[in-house]
């Protein structure tokens, strides 16, 4: 590669494009720790508690202007800020041991959306144990069977 493009040997790479990278025995194990918790830091959550879920399971988010919906807004983003901080050390882990293998999974919630009767399409892709693609998108259209909404996500996760 040197012979094409210009490079230079400073070490060992640990940061790439706002990733850390550890280098280990195992593989490359890369996240986004630092980001994480300067994020936390910049609005003072990092001496609250953690949360386990980012958000509610009952909530509806939507666009509502009044001053109840806006401290409802507050109080949502500092969950999901503080469900963040909890996972701070989440990361990664390619392993070096893992096979080329590609293999792809994909998934839908028929009709999941209970205002628009939309699917939402979901596929992930490996390269042997290692994750290297992932994908969750509502559907643009109202899919009439199941078979019709597997077929549009299987048409996602391939493009």
């Amino acid at each position: 590669m040197k012979q094409e493009f210009e490079m230079s040997m400073v070490g060992e790479l640990s940061y790439f494009l706002g990733l850390q990278v550890k280098q280990t025995n195992c593989g490359l194990f890369i996240s986004q720790s630092k980001y994480a918790k300067d994020l936390v830091k910049r609005f003072s959550l990092d001496s609250k508690k953690h949360t386990r879920t980012p958000m509610s399971t009952n909530v509806k988010l939507g666009h509502d202007p009044t001053s109840k919906s806006v401290d409802q807004t507050v109080y949502r983003m500092r969950r999901i800020i503080r469900y963040v901080n909890g996972t701070v050390d989440h990361g990664i882990l390619y392993s070096k041991e893992s096979n080329l293998e590609l293999a792809g999974y994909f998934d839908v919630d028929w009709a999941g959306n209970a205002d628009d009767r939309k699917s939402t399409s979901g596929g992930c892709f490996y390269v042997g144990s290692n994750l290297v693609s992932w994908m969750s998108k509502k559907q643009n259209s109202v899919s009439l069977s199941t078979a019709e909404a597997e077929c549009i996500s299987a048409g996602s996760c391939c493009t």
